[in-house]
């Protein structure tokens, strides 16, 4: 090829920041494991808490941090080990989260933008005190969740809440919720290290070992440390304006090719495009799209890979043509107008060429 490939993936994973491959090497020289007793055990102690410290600053959380292997581990904790007993889901969570929640946790419905209704969710809520698992920001759409609502109903219900935040935490405010995960790998860390945020350690039921007694194994003081970094340095907070410029350019673009936009009514992150060619196939998109040079995906890149239907779209009522021809497009701070355009212009030639067909 004769120019650079353009990346227009940053929902699965966006490039870790200079700042945190900096923390990083740093972190190396502390090889020390930060439970040993030794002066050496304690200097990369310390380090470790001045990053937790420095995490908490930047996602404005004032209650405790619980390091984990990602996002994915932090859900599987809140969801294996909260007191209530009860368990209820959103319909377009994350794949990890219903698998957490287990197969008798209840399903909240949601409408056709992929909220869940506020209202409905008072009649689910009765009974027993419940652990709600509702996503801030839908890793396929963008759509973002109404938390504020859904955690007073929740909390007035006497049950707790628990935040899928892996696409919001670095990029805008955190809810209000009594367990926020969060994965360094969305906003420029690198990839193996995420947090559990708890608001009331009693919530949950401890394991023993590190992190408090809450989460067993040797912590990653690399990765934490990395973790901080990209988070203080606000790249990706810093980079919202000008993400909601390039999704307003490139949802105007594809319609104006003759494609669709999901959920394009709904409160969204600026990071997150849902788009679609009506009839077409996404398995031969991602192929086309994937020779001329642009990385994108079909949605969760846990699921895109094995090109199923998407339980999400499923959920909002998508029709199958749509869905059948839909596409996730993510920015990151790396992304230009320039490489926008390029998508745009990719994305008409190739409705063009089904048009002729």
């Amino acid at each position: 090829m004769s120019r650079s490939r353009i990346y227009l993936d940053h929902a699965a994973t966006t490039p870790v920041l200079p700042e945190a491959r900096a923390a990083m090497a740093d972190a190396l020289a502390l090889w020390a494991n930060p439970s040993s007793p030794h002066g050496e055990g304690r200097a990369a102690k310390a380090a470790l808490e001045r990053a937790r410290a420095t995490i908490a600053e930047a996602l404005g959380w004032r209650h405790d941090i619980l390091f984990t292997s990602g996002a994915s581990e932090a859900v599987g904790i809140a969801a294996a080990r909260a007191l209530p007993i009860r368990r209820l889901v959103g319909a377009t969570e994350h794949d990890v989260v219903p698998y957490h929640m287990g197969a008798a946790a209840s399903v909240l419905a949601v409408d056709a933008d992929g909220r869940v209704d506020v209202d409905a969710l008072d009649r689910v809520l009765a009974g027993e005190p419940a652990l709600v698992a509702v996503q801030h920001v839908n890793n396929e759409t963008g759509v973002i969740q109404p938390i504020a609502a859904i955690a007073e109903r929740v909390r007035e219900a006497g049950g707790l809440l628990l935040a899928d935040c892996a696409q919001s935490a670095g990029k805008i405010a955190l809810p209000d919720a009594d367990f926020i995960a969060v994965s360094a790998h969305k906003f420029g860390g690198p990839p193996g290290i995420g947090a559990l945020l708890v608001k009331d350690l009693a919530t949950l039921t401890p394991s023993g070992g590190q992190e408090k007694g809450y989460r067993r194994g040797t912590q990653n003081l690399p990765g934490v440390m990395g973790m901080a970094a990209a988070l203080a340095s606000g790249a990706h907070r810093d980079a919202m304006p000008r993400m909601k410029a390039f999704q307003q350019r490139l949802e105007a673009g594809v319609l104006s090719a003759g494609g669709a936009v999901i959920a394009a009514d709904a409160e969204r992150i600026p990071a997150i495009s849902a788009i679609a060619l009506e009839g077409a196939s996404r398995d031969s998109l991602l192929i086309q799209l994937d020779l001329a040079g642009f990385a994108v995906s079909a949605g969760s890149a846990c699921a895109s890979g094995k090109m199923k239907a998407s339980r999400v779209l499923s959920a909002m009522g998508v029709p199958i043509a749509i869905a059948d021809g839909a596409l996730r497009l993510s920015f990151g701070p790396q992304t230009t107008e320039a490489d926008v355009d390029a998508f745009v212009s990719a994305f008409a030639a190739i409705a063009e060429r089904r048009r002729a067909a």
